[in-house]
């Protein structure tokens, strides 16, 4: 399994386990990996990796539709998984 997938199954899990920093930085080196080979399952992966730091940086955000977002950005990154194992089958 590819190790962006796994930090945001981890974050998934128990969202208290990874830092938002740490998320961060899982987006930016699967941008990195992405771009390096253009795959789709590397693109699913960064896609994943962005949806679950944007989650969790909404969840620090104090606005009242700070939840929904957060919501929304995590539902995504499930999606991304998901695809991710149908594309790596």
């Amino acid at each position: 399994m590819n190790k962006h997938i796994e930090l945001v199954k981890k974050w998934l899990a128990d969202p208290e386990s990874v830092r938002l920093k740490e998320l961060e930085s899982n987006k930016n080196a699967a941008w990195t990996a992405w771009a390096a080979d253009d795959d789709n399952a590397y693109w699913a992966a960064y896609r994943t990796a962005w949806a679950a730091y944007k989650a969790a940086q909404a969840a620090y955000r104090t606005a009242a539709n700070a939840d929904a977002h957060a919501d929304h950005c995590k539902q995504k990154a499930i999606e991304a998984v998901r695809e991710y194992g149908d594309l790596t089958k």
